[in-house]
Formats: C-alpha cells, sequence, structure tokens
C-alpha cells in the first residue's frame, strides 16, 4: 500500500451528493478553511463542479437574477462574483449584461464558471476529489456510508451530505396522460435541446408562470419565435422585476416575531405601506424578509408554516424571485406585441388531433374555455414534494426510515443543524441535507446568497463534527 493509500484510509472521508453550488460551496468552505481536511468526495457526473442545474445552461436568454452584486460564494466577501469578472474580462463579449441603473445580470453560465474556477486549485491540489457519476445506492453502516456509484464503485464514508437537485416540475396528469408521446410536449424543459422541435409560428402553452417560464418566453423569442404564447397558472401571476435603484433592506421583522401566516402577512402589508410613505417600494421590504427569512421561520409553529405554503407561497414567489431586466423586457414586449398572453387557469382537460393539441381550461373567473396549441411546455416549478422517490438511493434510504419529508412539503426533514431527521424522530449526527432541500426547517434558502450562507454553515457543522470524534 502506498503512502498516500494509507493516509486515505486514516483520514476521516465526507461524501457529498451533488455538485451543484449547495455541495460544491460546502466542499470549497471545507478546503478553505480546514487545516487538516479529510477527504471531500463530490458526487456530480456534470464535467465541472458548481454548475448544477441552475447554472449549467448556455442559452444567452438565461441570466442570474439577482445582480451580480449580491452572488458570492463567500458571504463575507459579496464582490467576489464582481472581482472574478474583472479579472477575467467575463462580460466582454456580453453588453447587454450592464444595465443602465449600473447592475451588472450577465448570463447565469457565467456564475457557474466562476464557482468551478473558485473549486479548480482545490480539485488540483487534491483536497476536493470529484467522482464523475451517478449515486445509485447508499448503504448505512453501524459507523459509516457505503456509497455504491453507476461505475460499480464503492466510497466509504464518515459524514454524508445530502446536496441533490429538487426532481423536475410535475406535469398535471391530464397532460401527461393525454400528450405523452407528442413531438411538442416539453415535460422537463430545463433538459438540453427540450425546446427544439418548436417552430417559429407554433402556437405554445406554457403551464406554469414563474422564473423558468420567462425563460422560456426569452428562450423562443431569441431562437426566432413569433407564434403566440399563452402562460397559465391557478392565479395570474407573473414574476415580478427588480427596483429601479437600489435600495437597503426596510422593516423589523424579528422585535416582535409573527407567530401565525396572518399575523405575518399583516405586518409585511403594513411595512410595505410604511416604507411607501418614505419613498421606498416594496422590493425593499420583502429583501428584508428574505434576510430575516430563517428566523421568521423558526419563530412560526408547523401548521402555520404549512397556511404559507399553501395559502401564501404563490405570492410570496412572484415577489421573492425576480426576473433580470433584460427578461422582463422581453415578457413586457412580447404582451405589447400581442404575443403573450398571461391567464389565471388550470388545465382541465387535453387531448389531441392529429399534430395539434386541443387544451380544455378553468379559468380562475370560473369559465371553461377550449383553446388549440401547437406545442405545451411544462414550467409549474420542482416538485418538492416527489423528492424521496426521484432517486432510488433516496426512496431506499426513506425506507429504511433515515430520510422522511419535511412537513411542509418543501424538501428534506432535518434539524436546525441540518442533520437528517429520520421516520422515527431523531436525528441523525453522520447524515446533513444541504441547500434548497433543507428549506422546510430553514424557511428561505432559495436565493444564492442563501445557499451560500448555508453552505458555509454546513461545512462549520461538520468541522465541529471532526473535531469531536478525533
Amino acid at each position: 500500500m502506498t503512502k498516500n493509500e494509507v493516509d486515505s484510509v486514516k483520514r476521516p472521508a465526507i461524501a457529498i451528493v451533488g455538485g451543484g453550488v449547495s455541495g460544491a460551496g460546502v466542499a470549497f468552505h471545507l478546503a478553505r478553511t480546514m487545516h487538516r481536511l479529510p477527504r471531500v468526495i463530490v458526487f456530480e457526473p456534470r464535467r465541472e463542479l458548481g454548475r448544477g442545474l441552475a447554472y449549467d445552461t448556455n442559452d444567452p436568454s438565461h441570466r442570474i437574477n439577482v445582480p451580480a452584486a449580491r452572488m458570492s460564494l463567500l458571504p463575507d466577501e459579496p464582490e467576489d462574483f464582481l472581482d472574478w469578472i474583472a479579472n477575467s474580462d467575463g462580460v466582454a463579449d456580453d453588453p447587454d449584461a450592464l444595465w443602465p441603473n449600473g447592475n451588472l445580470f450577465p448570463q447565469r453560465r457565467l456564475f457557474g464558471a466562476y464557482v468551478a474556477a473558485r473549486l479548480r486549485p482545490y480539485l488540483e491540489n487534491g483536497k476536493v476529489e470529484h467522482k464523475r457519476t451517478l449515486v445509485r445506492r447508499v448503504l448505512p453502516g453501524p459507523k459509516e456510508w457505503l456509497i455504491i456509484d453507476s461505475n460499480g464503485d464503492e466510497t466509504r464514508a464518515d459524514f454524508l451530505v445530502i446536496a441533490t437537485s429538487h426532481p423536475a416540475p410535475s406535469a398535471p396528469r391530464s397532460l401527461s396522460a393525454a400528450l405523452a408521446g407528442h413531438p411538442r410536449f416539453v415535460a422537463d424543459p430545463m433538459r438540453p435541446g427540450s425546446l427544439d422541435p418548436i417552430r417559429p409560428d407554433d402556437r405554445v402553452l406554457i403551464v406554469g408562470n414563474g422564473l423558468t417560464s420567462a425563460d422560456i418566453v426569452a428562450s423562443l423569442t431569441r431562437s426566432g419565435h413569433h407564434g403566440p404564447i399563452t402562460s397559465i397558472s391557478r392565479r395570474g401571476l407573473r414574476s415580478r422585476g427588480h427596483a429601479p435603484c437600489p435600495q437597503e433592506p426596510f422593516g423589523d421583522f424579528l422585535s416582535k416575531p409573527a407567530t401565525s401566516a396572518a399575523a405575518l402577512l399583516q405586518t409585511v402589508r403594513k411595512t410595505i405601506a410604511g416604507a411607501a410613505e418614505i419613498g421606498e417600494s416594496w422590493h425593499a421590504v420583502i429583501d428584508q424578509v428574505r434576510s430575516n427569512g430563517h428566523e421568521i421561520w423558526r419563530n412560526l409553529p408547523v401548521a402555520e408554516r404549512r397556511r404559507i405554503v399553501r395559502h401564501l407561497r404563490p405570492y410570496w414567489d412572484v415577489h421573492r424571485f425576480r426576473i433580470a431586466p433584460q427578461v422582463e423586457e422581453v415578457l413586457d414586449r412580447a404582451i405589447v406585441e400581442g404575443r403573450l398572453e398571461i391567464l389565471g387557469a388550470s388545465v382541465a382537460g387535453a387531448k389531441t388531433d392529429g399534430a395539434a393539441i386541443d387544451i380544455v381550461l378553468f379559468k380562475r373567473s370560473g369559465e371553461r374555455v377550449e383553446k388549440r396549441f401547437d406545442a405545451v411546455v411544462v414550467t409549474t416549478g420542482p416538485a418538492h414534494g416527489s423528492i424521496l422517490q426521484s432517486q432510488m438511493w433516496l426512496h431506499e434510504l426513506n425506507q429504511g426510515g433515515h430520510l422522511k419529508l419535511d412537513p411542509t412539503g418543501l424538501g428534506i426533514a432535518c434539524n436546525e443543524s441540518s442533520e437528517a431527521v429520520g421516520t422515527d424522530g431523531l436525528a441523525n449526527s453522520s447524515l446533513l441535507i444541504s441547500g434548497p432541500l433543507a428549506r422546510g426547517t430553514f424557511g428561505e434558502l432559495m436565493g444564492l446568497p442563501q445557499v451560500s450562507e448555508h453552505a458555509v454553515f454546513i461545512a462549520a457543522e461538520l468541522a465541529k463534527k471532526l473535531k469531536a470524534v478525533r
């Protein structure tokens, strides 16, 4: 046995499943902060760590929806991404990235390149290992985890971090049953090339009206599509844009924390009214709610959290997840030109007539209408509730009692230390949940700033655990 092999046996091991920002961020912070580093192994089939589902796109229409000045792997250095862009001349071929108010909204692929670049030195010196493979099985043992990947290789780890992506959108059953096999039924628009079958003059129905829907409209427009587009959601809401000028977060949500959904809503509305009196917009209030998200969430009983998810989440999402101004401009122009129609409606039925697709829509007003389309794209957002059925190894851990769905339905159950909680209600100190899958416990964990902060937190928790077992 070589010296390196002996060292690797002696060193404790941390396996991270998922190499998007949630997983790559944990590996990055472990590598840069720990002096006596354990083995850090990241399972990610993509070529580079740090891209994940969000930033693994080459479509120039897809832009980060947060100003670059607020995007960073380092919460204490918020301009690290901006500095990297300047040093690498990252937007030299993208003049549209700079908005008139001075904010920079580069293409999403650029942030993925930045994360990959920040991790590269640690991959090159061996502090982080990248296994370009899928995880097939995870078997718990008395002292360690056994990970079996799609190459048939086995990896043993003292700690396991689950940092996988959310499941793909879940198409309404009426659509998936009626349109299965149709060449222009796009059930997963994030799959590369999924929009290619859509022809320039096709009549398109987009089911869902959030950020992904906006991306689809922008992508189709860029590709030369000029046919009519109908975008539906139950309430007919569309994602809002950014404030014309930067604002500091506004409001106090912690001195007298709300303990019910109704009280929180009342406080938000009252604070928005107070902001308007001093010339600030609702953006500043929502930003404050975001920054206080974990504390606000932990003060709410589980029943009230569920109430927010069931009744208020759509309104929160369209204000919280703002679209880049370049994309907003495309949507506004499409609406003015009559190419884009946004409806409050749901799918009540679907059938095909040759290549045409006939959809029965149940409008929010109670009216039922039938419309004919040539293509249907599903952008309903992640199927949060099916996370434990999305991959076999997650399903097996659930069946074995090691994982369970969070009671809010937003992800995987964990405690305030981000340790997974099993079906027996007990936390497992060697199994951690990183990123948006921990949203049910931590509240606001979808935006990049919060994901970066959570990665720092997970790395610190792992460091404490490693110190305790030495």
